[in-house]
């Protein structure tokens, strides 16, 4: 930047060069114009130049002037036409100069053509150094996280803290280059200029994450030299892991209640993650194993080394067992929540069809104008009084619902939850005993007119609204069969419900919000998982989506979760694409046990998974630098 306000000022200095140059030139041309009337100044009105008489050697060379023929001497010609020549070639050298910087410059005032000895960055190796810049600046900083835990471990927060705002700071930098390049990714700028300005500046913003952690890197080296020295550190790491291997088999349980209780994509994501989380522990093992070996050899820098990868191991174990027990109660949320989420949004449908009847109803009644037509408005308008006096809620039609797509959707919507209430049998309403009143001031029995648009099925999707407590009772925990018995997907459940009415509902609904909320966390706590134990081989892609994801769910805005859920399943996809294509070239026995994972998961280099550096605070190369 400090480099642009110099360039700022050329363009008031170039005229200012022009002029002494024009200056120059007509010097130039005045000498050799008084150099041609010197003669003439020199000489009298009409008397010849004197000239003395030569020797008979030198007269054959002579020249006899005479002011009647108007003759000049050679002499006095040649030299004035050689300054004016002269004085021209300057001016125009120094014009064609001035047009070639001019033409080069990038600044303001010039063209935007770089200069002829350097040809610009092609955009596609612009954009391939952007996303390497992001993948590596996103792996720095999980594995800064990841060693900061365990220092946040041994020593006091106050000791930990500033290196804490470190790495948030270089967090918030990759996060604003993330969301450039999702920005970008969109198409935002259009102009290819500022295209190319954007990805320089995607590339700038991870430098200066990378930066904030450099700085910060001796320091936390020497806040954690002590701990390695006196053994400390490694028996945190040794206390974390037999905390793990202790909970890898609870939690290979759980996962197995889970498979038998849910469908298969319901726990789609976490399957394998115990048997992953077995390999990083295996590997923390011989790099524990090594790590003391070291120490007790009086080998230090072998022995942080080591012990570094046992600590990224160890943290991505941790992971991949929370993520089987988040999941876990992510599903019985979503099960509990279903059974209301569902009564809601039929209510919503419910509202919608009877304001879009209402509004054509009133449009018919402004078309024709007649008073017969007026007196059933008012009628109309005194059952809705009085429908809102027994606490029913006014019916409105979505303001984004267009008269000619509402009934389209209305159907859909229609079609797509009785077929959710068609294979939960469990969540249909409780039969209504004789004599008993209506269920909440919402419920949402039967529409007399639901002939337009007509429904899918005679059992449509009428059920008790949220107001009761009755599709509680109702749920697949009353009965304790039915969709468990059948396999079924609460979250993917709830997302069903919430795209459904995501047209027709109006936002303002708490139980469809909690429903899109329970989706969202899902999908991104799932790909954010995933993206951390797979990062060895996670394209920059997938974290823009990721990091989109989540910058969208932490907004607070209801309006985001269902962008916020869309992203985070598109991160995952494409991080499974690139584990895919990336494949395990580390699973032989030419390496150590557990080294495959580690590869994968971006805990040692693949270059040298054995005996390289592994990732951490400071960053491979720098401690490898650093012995």
């Amino acid at each position: 930047m400090t480099s642009s306000q110099p360039r700022r000022g050329r363009p008031r200095r170039t005229g200012s060069h022009l002029s002494v140059r024009v200056a120059h030139t007509v010097l130039g041309g005045a000498v050799g114009v008084m150099w041609l009337v010197l003669p003439e100044m020199t000489s009298g009105a009409g008397v010849p130049v004197a000239i003395k008489e030569p020797t008979p050697a030198a007269s054959t060379t002579a020249v006899a002037v005479t002011a009647g023929d108007g003759g000049r001497s050679t002499v006095d010609l040649v030299l004035p036409l050689v300054a004016v020549g002269t004085a021209g070639a300057a001016a125009g050298y120094a014009y064609i100069r001035r047009v070639r910087r001019t033409r080069g410059r990038t600044t303001p005032g010039g063209a935007s053509r770089p200069p002829s000895g350097q040809s610009p960055p092609q955009p596609a190796a612009l954009d391939e150094e952007a996303c390497a810049a992001l993948v590596a600046a996103d792996d720095r900083i999980r594995a800064a996280r990841c060693e900061l835990g365990f220092a946040e471990q041994l020593f006091a927060p106050q000791d930990t803290a500033r290196f804490r705002r470190t790495v948030d700071e270089a967090g918030a930098e990759l996060a604003a280059a993330f969301r450039m390049r999702q920005r970008y990714d969109e198409g935002v700028p259009q102009e290819e200029a500022a295209r190319g300005h954007a990805l320089a500046g995607i590339v700038g913003r991870c430098a200066e994450a990378q930066a904030l952690l450099d700085a910060a890197s001796a320091a936390f080296e020497g806040l954690r030299e002590p701990g390695r020295a006196s053994g400390e550190a490694l028996v945190v790491a040794e206390g974390r892991f037999r905390e793990l291997t202790g909970r890898a088999g609870a939690a290979e349980a759980v996962l197995a209640e889970l498979r038998a209780r849910y469908a298969p994509t319901a726990t789609a994501g976490v399957v394998g993650s115990v048997e992953q989380a077995k390999d990083r522990l295996l590997f923390a093992t011989v790099r524990l194993n090594e790590a003391r070996q070291s120490a007790d050899s009086a080998q230090p820098v072998r022995a942080a080394r080591q012990l570094l990868a046992a600590e990224g191991g160890i943290d991505q174990a941790a992971v991949l067992l929370e993520g089987v027990d988040r999941l876990a109660a992510e599903l019985r949320a979503a099960e509990r929540a279903a059974p209301v989420a569902l009564a809601a949004a039929e209510a919503e449908v419910s509202r919608a069809r009877a304001g879009a009847r209402a509004g054509a109803a009133h449009e018919h009644e402004h078309e024709h104008g007649e008073t017969e037509s007026g007196a059933h408005g008012g009628g109309a308008g005194a059952a809705t009084e009085a429908g809102a006096g027994q606490g029913r809620q006014v019916a409105v039609a979505p303001a984004d619902a267009s008269p000619e797509l509402l009934p389209a959707r209305l159907l859909q919507a229609d079609t797509t939850l009785a077929s959710i209430r068609r294979q939960l049998p469990d969540l249909q309403p409780p039969a209504r005993k004789p004599g008993s009143r209506a269920a909440g001031p919402d419920s949402h029995r039967r529409d007399p007119h639901r002939q337009d648009p007509p429904a899918p099925d005679a059992d449509g999707p009428d059920t008790a609204g949220p107001d009761t407590d009755e599709p509680d009772t109702a749920g697949p925990d009353a009965a304790g069969r039915g969709p468990r018995e059948a396999g079924w997907d609460p979250v993917a459940v709830l997302r069903r419900i919430v795209r459904a009415t995501a047209s027709l509902a109006s936002g303002r609904d708490e139980t469809l919000q909690t429903a899109a909320l329970i989706a969202a966390r899902s999908a991104t706590a799932a790909a954010a998982d995933f993206v951390e134990t797979h990062r060895g081989a996670v394209g920059a892609l997938a974290r823009t989506r990721l990091a989109e994801a989540q910058r969208l769910l932490a907004t607070g805005d209801p309006a985001d979760l269902a962008p916020s859920d869309a992203l985070a399943l598109e991160a995952r996809e494409l991080a499974e694409l690139d584990v895919r294509a990336h494949g395990n070239p580390y699973g032989g026995p030419d390496h150590t046990a557990g080294v495959g994972g580690a590869v994968l998961g971006g805990v040692v280099p693949a270059e040298d998974p054995d005996g390289g550096t592994p990732a951490g605070f400071a960053g491979p190369a720098a401690a490898a630098a650093g012995g």
